[in-house]
């Protein structure tokens, strides 16, 4: 299994410093709200390529007053071997990142460490805005294809610059066709990926037999069916210039998908279902993702739920920790007390997270 055995935070939000020792077993931590619980999660998010689950800047993340730059340095255990990870930020600096002691991309953490989470800000997915959905494909996506994150960088500079030509209403078409390629090329790669990922969660889904509801999904676009070859992009993203030109900007491409859910045993839209409904579709989404990424691994990623105990009742709590378990997943799991993991018995390390005078301490009890 993958799992951190140890977690160390310098001037991490709240925390000035602290530190875990880690067996392998998911992780609880419990204490009031603010105590500085959440910062643990999302110091674990940024092992993977991204900005975390806060979506934060670099500077947003520096512990204040002090604002001298932050550090979080990971022992990871992995089947094919352990690896050191730090990562480490100055003033005004982009995120410096070292994996066994030498420099290593973003890309490089989504080659040797799958991270997946589940936060409170989630629980409104299915009825927002496409946005949020889409990061959430692409980054289940991610986990199981992390040169997923190049492509969607490549297409995304490729756009931009084809959007600038068009607010600028450039005419010549060869700049154009220049960058509707490199937008095809990326764009085909992203839509196969997606797929893959789409795939690989329905197949989990079916096989996990869990109290979970399954929900079936589709991708879909504003403009119709999007053509899935490169040479079809191409020529697409070329019939669409004369509005774009109109708009100012791309108004159709895998940058403008949605993700649906219907869950299945109801045939129910997820944005119509119940709010318990809507936690516990996603919460099956993530459970398949964990499922199928130890299959196709031959290990769990780190699994991160934030607050997801305390909108569960005792039998769906359960349920989801025998998931955890049965899996092999570390999950680093939050909540405001010790008695939301009863379940859990001895099968997880707790720790107590207090404040101190702006401060947070961890501790691990027994």
């Amino acid at each position: 299994m993958s799992h951190l055995a140890g977690l160390r935070l310098s001037h991490f939000r709240s925390h000035l410093r602290g530190g875990l020792e880690l067996d392998g077993r998911p992780v609880v931590f419990f204490g009031p709200n603010g105590a500085g619980k959440t910062n643990i999660l999302e110091a674990v998010s940024l092992l993977s390529p991204g900005r975390g689950l806060r979506r934060a800047g670099t500077g947003e993340i520096a512990r204040r007053p002090e604002s001298i730059g932050w550090r979080v340095e990971a022992d990871l255990v992995s089947p094919a071997r352990p690896h050191e990870i730090e990562l480490r930020a100055e003033p005004e600096s982009p995120r410096r990142i070292s994996v066994d002691g030498k420099n290593a991309r973003q890309s490089d953490l989504g080659r040797i460490v799958r991270v997946l989470w589940l936060t409170p800000a989630m629980d409104r997915l299915w009825i927002e805005g496409a946005e949020g959905r889409r990061r959430f494909l692409d980054r289940a996506t991610l986990s199981f294809e992390p040169a997923h994150a190049d492509e969607t960088l490549g297409y995304e500079k490729a756009m931009r610059e084809r959007n600038k030509l068009l607010k600028d209403r450039v005419g010549d078409p060869r700049w154009y066709a220049a960058l509707e390629a490199q937008m095809a090329r990326h764009g085909a790669r992203i839509i196969a990926n997606r797929a893959g990922a789409l795939a690989a969660l329905s197949e989990a889904q079916d096989s996990g037999g869990t109290v979970f509801p399954r929900s079936i999904l589709e991708v879909s676009h504003p403009e119709g069916e999007l053509p899935e070859s490169e040479e079809g992009l191409a020529e697409a993203f070329a019939a669409f210039r004369p509005r774009d030109l109109a708009a100012g900007r791309a108004l159709a491409g895998p940058h403008r998908v949605d993700l649906e859910a219907t869950h299945a045993a109801k045939g129910v839209s997820a944005r119509l279902a119940s709010t318990g409904e809507q936690k516990a579709l996603l919460i099956s989404l993530v459970l398949a993702n964990v499922r199928a990424l130890a299959e196709r691994l031959g290990a769990p990623p780190l699994l991160l739920l934030d607050e997801v105990s305390a909108h569960l009742d005792a039998d769906h709590r359960a349920a989801l920790y025998e998931q955890i378990t049965a899996l092999g997943a570390q999950a680093w799991m939050t909540g405001t007390g010790p008695e939301l993991f009863e379940e859990l018995e001895n099968r997880a390390t707790r720790v107590k997270v207090t404040d101190d005078g702006g401060e947070s301490r961890m501790e691990t009890v027994t």
